[in-house]
């Protein structure tokens, strides 16, 4: 191998650990405030919950509208087992519909 090429090899494997190592804290989509939206569940075709101490400063529940558009909620939102039921059975029929149905437009495939 040429003398240079052992240093070529050093830096690759610097690199990649460096990358490596700094996509662990890798931001996140977080909410900063919460509030108290009137959620319309037939808009609603994604949630996930936000907890405090895992890369965001607040708990909160994080719904993803049709257009992508997201709504930051406070986690004891009256209504929200419903909304979410909703959503996992919206899933579900949509990928049994294989995401043809007018109703699953924005849900994501999984």
């Amino acid at each position: 191998m040429a003398p240079w090429g052992d240093g070529k090899l050093l830096f690759c494997v610097l690199f990649l650990t460096c990358c490596i190592a700094t996509s662990a804290h890798m931001p996140v989509d977080c909410c900063v405030s919460t509030g108290r939206p009137t959620i319309v569940k037939q808009s609603v075709v994604d949630y996930r919950r936000q907890v405090k101490g895992q890369g965001c400063p607040i708990d909160a529940m994080i719904f993803v509208i049709r257009h992508g558009k997201k709504l930051c909620s406070v986690t004891d939102l009256p209504g929200l087992s419903d909304v979410m039921t909703h959503v996992d059975n919206l899933k579900k029929r949509c990928k049994e519909g294989r995401y043809k149905p007018r109703r699953c437009f924005g849900v994501n495939r999984v």
